[in-house]
């Protein structure tokens, strides 16, 4: 079946081809939704996982020069569990041929035990232009996924520059922890009024004291449709588009200022952003607890303001499907061992003394 998987996203991915130029020369180049998508699924697996109910959607946008954060998150969620992984990505044409390259490649035994569903990036057709620009490229499809993915009750949004600590399923479980008026479970944006960048620097309305942070988010799609999302969504832009820093996470922060009951807030160490650690640490749950998910907003994966977590970062995207998991946080507490002195470095250490025991 694996090998049939891989003919599968072989002829996928020069389907997805063939629909991009068609996107773009044979038709409408922008749409509200999308008429068409391209599925890689090993059917025989999902039918028969005993696990059915544990089954995880997640769903990102990978777009630009981003490739090699998204097959990272994907990588560690997966050798993060066992659970059988739906993967839903918004991709652009300069993504789309890398993401098939690579992913074909991976071992039998992982490719069993998910699915990839492509799709080229989409807007609504009204100020496509700007959507796209609206922060980094093309993030702004998350606040569309309601309707891009009208067949769907739920799944789990993941910035691309994010990786699995832990099971998913410690996120996913919180679905059924909302009440019947929350749609989207997301994490804070800062523990702190001083630090925080809403509290000091927001044109806007926001959630609560400090804002939300958007890079992970639970998204029960049936309410949020429920609800109205998308047309709140582009009131919300023309209302406020002149007086946003970060976008698409502005838009959503506005609408929960507004309507609080509707968002699920989990701990900190669920979704653990950089603010978290940059100054002093800020989180103490994720000491205590573990992190369930690293986040490398403000690019700390990518330049060196925050070596620590990059070290995290660079172990996971260098690790193999094949290596044994306690020699990835191995690799971990050496390359964490190797940056300065810092609040993140305790942070991290802390949490690798918790991996390493379980």
């Amino acid at each position: 079946m694996a090998l049939q998987t891989r003919l599968v996203l072989w002829t996928a991915g020069l389907g997805i081809f063939l629909f991009i130029v068609l996107h773009l020369f044979g038709q409408q180049p922008h749409q509200a939704t999308l008429s068409s998508s391209l599925v890689f699924q090993n059917k025989e697996d999902v039918s028969s996982t005993d696990e059915k109910t544990q089954e995880i959607h997640i769903a990102a946008v990978v777009c630009g020069n981003v490739t090699t954060f998204g097959l990272t998150m994907m990588k560690s969620a997966l050798i993060m569990c066992s659970n059988f992984i739906r993967f839903t990505l918004f991709v652009d044409s300069e993504t789309s041929g890398v993401l098939n390259e690579t992913i074909r490649l991976w071992p039998d035994n992982i490719l069993k035990r998910m699915s990839l569903d492509m799709r080229p990036v989409s807007f609504p057709k009204d100020n496509a232009d700007k959507w796209k620009t609206l922060f980094k490229p093309c993030s702004s499809v998350r606040l569309f996924l309601p309707n891009l993915l009208k067949k769907e009750d739920s799944i789990l949004y993941m910035d691309v520059d994010t990786v699995f600590l832990s099971s998913p399923l410690h996120i996913w479980q919180h679905l059924s922890k909302m009440n019947t008026t929350q749609m989207i479970a997301l994490g804070p944006e800062a523990q702190d009024s001083t630090i925080g960048w809403y509290p000091q620097f927001a044109n806007h309305p926001y959630y609560g004291k400090f804002g939300g942070n958007a890079g992970v988010m639970l998204m029960n799609l049936t309410k949020m449709r429920q609800f109205g999302w998308e047309k709140y969504i582009i009131h919300v832009y023309e209302q406020y588009q002149n007086r946003m820093m970060w976008g698409d996470q502005d838009l959503i922060n506005v609408i929960f200022h507004f309507h609080p009951e509707k968002l699920y807030v989990y701990p900190c160490h669920h979704s653990y952003i950089s603010g978290q650690c940059s100054v002093t640490s800020l989180c103490k749950e994720a000491e205590q607890q573990e992190i369930y998910i690293l986040h490398g907003n403000t690019e700390a994966f990518l330049n060196d303001h925050l070596p620590a977590l990059k070290a995290i970062y660079t172990s996971m995207q260098q690790h193999s499907f094949g290596d044994n998991l306690q020699m990835l946080f191995v690799n971990m507490k050496e390359n964490l061992m190797k940056t300065p002195t810092s609040s993140c470095r305790k942070v991290m250490s802390s949490i690798l003394k918790l991996l390493m025991v379980t």
